[in-house]
């Protein structure tokens, strides 16, 4: 069997969009951590759960195994700063100036983001050099009709559906 270049193989996937999602929960003092992932999907709707894959080196990860709970921010297209703020490592404080509510579940819920949702922690499973996060779904909202952030080639850009285009130019937009 071939071996597959690290490198290479992270090129290919880049030519994969992604959305752009603030995990985000709370820690034993009620401080908000937060990670940033592109691999936040539905699971299945009966029960209704979510997962996104965690880099092994999280430091967000074991707060959230710990508290059994996060919450899934989706990044609006305006966000780009605050997703590569959330991103930092090295201790940064990820929530320095940003502005959230608690979520009925206690998680933050980020300020000018497009949905979220809210998830108490079904199960979480090593795989490779990652953690697959499963969540059963507690609460959820669409907070705006706010466009989404994605990851595209190794750049951030926001969704526009070529329908909106389409309507803008019939209406004269």
């Amino acid at each position: 069997m071939d071996t597959v270049n690290g490198r290479y193989f992270r090129g290919v996937l880049g030519h994969f969009p992604t959305s752009v999602v603030a995990i985000t929960t709370t820690d034993a003092g009620l401080r908000p951590q937060g990670l940033v992932v592109g691999t936040f999907m539905s699971v299945s709707l009966d029960p209704p759960l979510v997962s996104f894959l965690a880099d092994g080196s999280s430091t967000t990860l074991p707060t959230i195994r710990t508290s059994g709970r996060f919450c899934a921010n989706a990044l609006a297209g305006n966000q780009e700063r605050l997703s590569r703020q959330m991103a930092a490592g090295g201790g940064a404080d990820r929530f320095e100036g940003v502005t959230w509510k608690r979520s009925p579940l206690g998680n933050p819920v980020l300020d000018g983001i497009v949905a979220w949702v809210d998830c108490a922690v079904e199960n979480v499973v090593e795989i490779g050099d990652h953690f697959l996060v499963v969540g059963h779904v507690r609460h959820l909202r669409v907070e705006s009709k706010r466009t989404p952030l994605l990851f595209f080639r190794g750049g951030y850009g926001d969704y526009l559906s070529t329908t909106t285009l389409v309507l803008d130019r019939l209406v004269g937009w």
